[in-house]
Order: structure tokens, then sequence, then C-alpha cells
């Protein structure tokens, strides 16, 4: 089974870029996407049936902000959106799919770059997320956490981490939560099969062709609780992908 996911920064804008001809190619199981900006009556039958998908969406209250979406092709046996156990999801982040081997996540975690006070908001999203992550894994569930956590790990991963020190999705705080999800077992599994690789991002900005000169950051993850671990068989990041200023990342499993 192959996983992918993709922050494809506005799903009507990259429907506009052969969006259907390239999750075709990149032949999917199952394609989550972020920052898909779409309300509910925006989304038309083409995309909602996109090359045979099953498909289910979550909307930000704000409209053209947020929002996320899950292609597949496996039936799930549960879909829920937002944390059920109290958390406001009014920005539309988390949308979840239970399979009968697992629990699949596809989140958009937060930026922290505007100021100070959504800097809190990511970083208390992060606690809810991974305790709401750890109360599932009590009772018996197997995770897997995927999309743009919007912070880079390591050093490793990013271009500028020197320069980038003091810039959210860097910051020592937000990565301390990173080491925190690793510390309660879970596998980034990029990291499993790629130890030491490095230049593989999945983020470029716009802006001073960051892109061409592979000027980038690697903040999208597909996380797995530590009892997966031997399912998962291969990870990787598709930098050829066009469309967004991501690219999709991915993983293979088996059961």
């Amino acid at each position: 089974m192959k996983l992918i996911s993709w922050n494809v920064n506005g799903l009507r804008a990259v429907m506009k870029k052969d969006f259907e001809g390239i999750s075709r190619e990149m032949d999917a199981d199952i394609l989550c996407v972020q920052e898909t900006k779409m309300q509910p009556d925006q989304v038309t039958d083409e995309i909602r049936s996109l090359n045979g998908y099953k498909s289910y969406f979550f909307s930000a209250e704000r409209k053209g902000y947020s929002s996320v979406a899950t292609f597949t092709r496996p039936e799930p046996i549960k879909v829920e959106t937002g944390f059920p156990d109290g958390w406001n999801d009014n920005e539309g982040r988390v949308l979840m799919t239970e399979y009968p081997e697992f629990m699949l996540f596809n989140i958009y975690f937060p930026n922290g770059q505007k100021d100070d006070v959504r800097l809190q908001y990511k970083m208390d999203f992060y606690e809810h997320a991974l305790k709401y992550f750890e109360r599932l894994r009590g009772e018996g569930k197997r995770l897997i956490i995927c999309g743009d956590y919007n912070t880079a790990h390591y050093p490793i991963d990013l271009a500028r981490p020197k320069e980038n020190e003091k810039v959210s999705g860097f910051l020592p705080i937000e990565r301390e939560w990173m080491d925190r999800l690793a510390a309660h077992g879970y596998l980034d599994t990029y990291r499993m099969f790629h130890p030491d690789r490095a230049d593989m991002y999945s983020w470029w900005s716009f802006r001073a062709g960051a892109r061409e000169r592979n000027v980038g950051w690697r903040i999208d993850y597909f996380f797995v609780s530590p009892e997966l671990k031997e399912n998962v068989k291969d990870a990787f990041i598709l930098m050829d992908v066009m469309g967004s200023d991501h690219c999709p990342v991915g993983i293979d499993v088996e059961f």
C-alpha cells in the first residue's frame, strides 16, 4: 500500500496544474492533501471523485484558509474531523481515516511565523496532538501521522540552519516537541531509510529562486507509532513533482 502526503497550497489552484494527472501518476492508495483552502460548496464533482477515489474533506470556518482532504481507495471503517476530545479545530486541520490495520491522521499543523500568539497556538496544538496520539496508543491503536508539520527537526533537514535558528519552523521549542514525539517512540519514516541523507527537502520559498537552488526545508513527514515499524517498507520524497511550494512525501507499507 502506498501512502502520499502533499501540501498543495490551494487545491483549486493545483487542479489547474494537472493535479488529476499528477495524482494518477503517483498512484497512491491513499493521498492526503493539506491546505486545500476550500469550503464544502467549492468541492466540485470532478474533485470529489478524482481518479475514482473516495474522498473526505474538512474545511476551516474561515474561507480560503487551511483545510485538508483525504483521497482513498480502501474504504475507511471510520472517519473523524478535528480532535474529538475538546480541541476546537475551527481551522480545518485534522482529518482521521481509520482502517483495519491503522489509524491515519492527515494533519496541517499550524505555522508559528506570524507572531507570538500564533506560535503559542502552534505549541498548544502540538501538545494536544501528542496527548491524543498517546491516548489512542493506550487503546491499542496503531498510528500513521502525516502532513505538513511546519517544523524542520534537525539541521540536516534544512539548507540554512544557522540563519534560521530564531525563525519559527526551526526554533528550539518547536524542535524539542519533535524530540519528545520521537522519545515516545514515533518514527520519522524517511530517516528510517535515509538517516544521513542531506539536501532532501519538501518545501521551498517562492522567493529568490529557492527551489531552483534547492534552498529548502524538510517539514512534511510521515511518522508512525513504533508498533508499525516492521510494516514500513520504504519512504520517499518526490522533489520533482511541481505544482505547489511543497512536494509530496510518502511511504510504502505492507500488512
